[in-house]
């Protein structure tokens, strides 16, 4: 049989698995990494457009900085609806 100590030990390490998997969790669906992941989509694809000489490299980079916007923000929706069928099964 576990001793005391042992289970206070355990149930330590659950709660800080717990906090560190909250925290991952906030990231994973903060604007803030949304933001900065469009704005790296945004700067990566203008500097390679500005890099093959497309006219206006800096105006058509938006299109698919947006366009990944867009699906991050959908995921979750998307997300709870095979969640849902996912658990009839």
């Amino acid at each position: 049989m576990a001793s005391i100590k042992s289970l206070e030990r355990e149930i330590k390490t659950l709660k800080s698995r717990n906090e560190k998997v909250e925290s991952d969790k906030a990231w994973e669906t903060s604007l803030t990494r949304r933001g900065l992941l469009t704005l790296f989509t945004y700067l990566a694809i203008g500097f390679y457009l500005a890099a093959v000489k497309i006219p206006e490299p800096w105006l058509n980079a938006i299109v698919p900085a947006l366009a990944f916007m867009l699906g991050t923000l959908t995921l979750p929706f998307f997300k709870s609806l095979w969640l849902a069928s996912f658990r009839k099964k």
